[in-house]
């Protein structure tokens, strides 16, 4: 037995105390353990006090979080799992007294990092999802377009959220004209279907379980362009109570009134799971003036940028139709950068001698440098160290909405995107066409356009609700290598989407011959490529074999 595990074992609890331990440890005689059976406020205070105290964790709790009724947490150590509700929640506002103590006395932010929760969203459009996954701290499952029908009514009424205020006429006109896109979607699902069977016949003879739901993708993946932004959907959510603080603020801050109510939801009901970590939140001198100052501080680029003689540029080039990809911005030396990283941490000197050293290297002794900094990637799973990090990219993508939201979801890079509007025009897919449904899609696409330019400034927040997804939208992405990497290999693989696929093996191409970066590019050895079978098949028949592997 190693020695910090005698130094745990020698410091002995009472058969008493291994009694009240054992319910909220999950082990005593480890020196690494989880928490269990504890309030989330009540985790977050004894880690902060952990900080500044001596001893191990299970002798502080059972020093000052049971024995010490003065703290007002005595109840924790009694029978939380077994006691009636009123009882445990009487023992979760005494661990709340004993947490604004600490809160005063170790500082806000540090100890609200130190407890979370779950949270689930639903009936939320996907205008205001793109403003929930903002948050770069926190975890989100979302229902996906590609797995579920759409066409399905709950309560005699299709899946949209109407931001127009009743007796306004644009709350009539969005609500007819958002019914029809849902009817077509339903419509048209037959048709594309069956010309998807046609194209990607059942040669292997997969089984239904597998077969039918990578068809089923495929439709719901050409069809998604005809839901409207203001389409409900359910997030889950998880995340510290410093991240739900900036998430609540910066929804009230947005100026779009759902996002308010969720805001308001949202806080409701984490103040009765985590009050403490939130308590800032309707301080009127604290998350109120931050608030405000979110609110003054976007109104004010807002005019400023106004001002600018934007009028007086050169007209834009021409796009084309489908996705557009443009790097703007790289590293010019970004693989010396790389390997200057690489000399530095697999060595003594310092970084600017590294970057010297690294400058002098001749090509065939840099390829070397990045053979081993790579090492054998046996998967895209398998990625190189943070020295990968030292070298940016920025591009400007034009896609449609669509593929935008998978795209946003990477939370680990710098994402900025403009208003969902109507002026980049929209995509028409391909089996659209094929299947003689284009004039109809044409049609749509051109009514979201007239109510969208029908809505005065004053409800100018709600427009995007009105766009279709198959509408492109114009973002920035400003990325590492090392993130480059991953997004890459994990937006090109044979499932992907059609048309962040195609944005990715462009940005792919990009970094390897405007940005010269070959290197890092042949790095990204599971890039895939455009795909010639139904995407999700391969995904369905591994999740079939799983399943025989291990029956339930």
């Amino acid at each position: 037995m190693g020695t910090l595990e005698e130094a745990i074992l020698s410091s002995g609890f009472t058969a008493e105390e291994e009694a009240i331990l054992r319910r909220f440890f999950t082990n005593l005689d480890r020196p690494v353990f989880a928490l269990v059976n504890m309030p989330e406020v009540v985790k977050g205070a004894l880690f902060a006090r952990y900080s500044r105290s001596p001893k191990s964790l299970r002798r502080l709790f059972l020093d000052e979080f049971v024995r010490d009724r003065a703290a007002g947490v005595e109840a924790i150590a009694e029978e939380i799992q077994i006691r009636s509700d009123s009882d445990a929640s009487e023992a979760t506002e005494r661990a709340e007294a004993l947490y604004q103590r600490i809160f005063t006395e170790y500082g806000d932010d540090s100890v609200a990092q130190l407890g979370g929760a779950h949270v689930a969203c639903e009936d939320v459009s996907n205008v205001l999802t793109k403003l929930v996954e903002r948050g770069r701290l926190m975890s989100y499952l979302e229902q996906s377009t590609r797995y579920i029908r759409y066409d399905q009514k709950v309560g005699g009424r299709y899946r949209f959220y109407n931001p127009f205020p009743g007796g306004s006429g644009l709350d009539a006109r969005f609500e007819a004209y958002g019914s029809r896109l849902f009817a077509a979607y339903s419509e048209m699902f037959g048709s594309v279907e069956a010309a998807v069977r046609d194209m990607y016949p059942n040669e292997h003879g997969d089984p239904t379980s597998v077969y039918e739901p990578a068809v089923r993708a495929k439709v719901c993946d050409v069809l998604r362009g005809l839901l409207p932004a203001a389409t409900q959907s359910s997030v889950g959510i998880f995340g510290s109570g410093q991240a739900y603080e900036g998430l609540v603020m910066r929804l009230l801050a947005s100026g779009n009134e759902e996002a308010a109510a969720y805001a308001a939801m949202i806080l409701e009901e984490l103040e009765r799971v985590i009050p403490s970590f939130l308590r800032r939140v309707r301080i009127p001198d604290r998350g109120g003036r931050w608030i405000e100052y979110m609110k003054n501080r976007d109104g004010s680029l807002r005019q400023a940028v106004e001002a600018l003689p934007i009028s007086d540029l050169a007209p834009e080039p021409e796009t084309g139709s489908g996705p557009f990809v443009s790097l703007t911005s790289f590293d010019s030396d970004g693989e010396l950068r790389i390997a200057a990283a690489a000399i530095f941490v697999a060595s003594s000197i310092g970084d600017a001698r590294a970057r010297m050293l690294a400058a002098g290297l001749s090509e065939r002794e840099l390829d070397d440098l990045f053979d081993a900094l790579l090492g054998d990637r046996g998967n895209r799973r398998h990625r190189p160290g943070r020295e990968f990090e030292a070298t940016v990219y920025r591009f400007e993508v034009l896609s449609d909405y669509g593929a935008f939201r998978d795209l946003q979801r990477h939370r680990m890079l710098t994402i900025e995107w403009q208003p969902l509007g109507v002026g980049h025009g929209f995509t028409i897919p391909d089996l659209v066409e094929e299947c003689g449904l284009a004039d109809e899609w044409c049609s749509l696409m051109g009514e979201a356009a007239e109510i969208y330019c029908d809505i005065p400034d004053s409800l100018a927040w709600s427009k995007p609700y009105v766009v279709p997804m198959a509408f492109r939208i114009r973002y920035v992405m400003e990325l590492n290598a090392r993130e480059a990497m991953h997004l890459i290999e994990l937006r090109t693989t044979p499932q992907g989407h059609e048309e962040y696929r195609r944005v990715c093996l462009e940005m792919h191409r990009l970094i390897a011959e405007v940005a010269g970066h070959r290197r890092v590019a042949r790095a990204m050895s599971f890039v895939g490529g455009e795909s010639s079978a139904l995407e999700r098949i391969e995904a369905e028949r591994r999740a079939a074999e799983r399943r025989t592997a291990h029956p339930r």
